[in-house]
């Protein structure tokens, strides 16, 4: 027996070790973004399209007080709340003591600089799509903005959610660099995909979760439930979504639909930061959507 007890404990350290590799948090290099310095003023637009201030401004902020990133906002989940952390340049409290590459780690990666797993309320599955360039200029308006020593609160998750390294396994599933939509070929259609499924990440409401919380992409942009259980997020391919380009656009300027209703809920924070932004990011953006194949 002791022959065969030893072989099972062999097995089973080699399949814990072989777990905690595969679970480590990935890491950028030392050097990386060593040599991209970013330019505040073309960050300001990467803030806007990325909806970072709708996020991570603080609850009841209005006007310019939501470029205070002191985060505090609720996000319900079948797997428990999420709040959002302080992002401001404040050194205690906020990422101000970050490094550019601590920061590009966090966006891309989804590791914190102290090593360890975010949880994929943060939409890094998106945003690991992003230009070095753009990651950089990010970062550097984001120094431009006030900071908030309010401290962030830590997110109401229960047993097993709550282990953050098992989310490991769920970045080996869900963390790509690939595209949905490969086939672009016009500089317009590339914008919208840059917009759609890196930036704005509009995936990430818009297409339902299979049973591990990663998205679908057999049903991309198909709608999917509320992650706060109420309602649906509508679905934006062609064989349930018939508005034309104009209208698209003039809804993400607006937030008018062509059946003179209004947006509602999250999607006001979206058009708001929409209507920001070049008209021709807008037609990118319903090009895309126009481009997209029924699920």
């Amino acid at each position: 027996m002791r022959p065969i007890l030893t072989t099972l404990a062999l097995i089973a350290l080699a399949a814990l070790g072989a777990g905690f590799w595969i679970t480590r948090p990935a890491t950028l290099p030392e050097a990386a973004f060593a040599d991209v310095t970013g330019d505040a003023a073309r960050g300001e637009a990467v803030f806007t399209a990325a909806g970072c201030a709708s996020c991570h401004y603080a609850p009841g902020a209005e006007g310019q007080a939501k470029l205070v990133l002191a985060g505090g906002q609720r996000f319900a989940s079948p797997y428990g709340t999420f709040l959002a952390p302080n992002i401001s340049p404040d050194p205690d409290h906020g990422v101000g003591a970050w490094s550019q590459r601590d920061f590009a780690q966090a966006v891309l990666l989804g590791t914190s600089p102290q090593g360890k797993h975010y949880f994929p309320a943060f939409p890094y599955t998106a945003y690991s799509l992003m230009d070095d360039r753009d990651v950089a200029d990010l970062w550097a308006y984001i120094q431009t903005l006030p900071a908030s020593d309010t401290p962030s609160l830590p997110h109401e998750i229960g047993f097993p959610f709550n282990i953050r390294r098992s989310i490991g396994v769920w970045k080996a599933l869900y963390l790509g660099d690939d595209w949905v939509m490969t086939d672009t070929p016009t500089p317009e259609l590339t914008r919208g995909r840059y917009l759609v499924e890196a930036l704005a990440h509009c995936g990430e409401c818009h297409t339902p979760r299979d049973a591990l919380g990663g998205l679908d992409r057999a049903q991309w942009m198909a709608g999917a439930p509320n992650p706060s259980g109420t309602g649906r997020i509508p679905p934006l391919t062609p064989d349930q979504f018939t508005w034309s380009a104009t209208d698209i656009v003039y809804y993400l300027e607006t937030g008018f639909t062509p059946d003179f209703d209004s947006a509602g809920g999250h999607m006001v924070s979206v058009i708001e930061n929409f209507a920001k932004l070049p008209s021709e990011d807008r037609a990118a953006v319903a090009a895309y959507i126009k481009a997209l194949p029924a699920p």
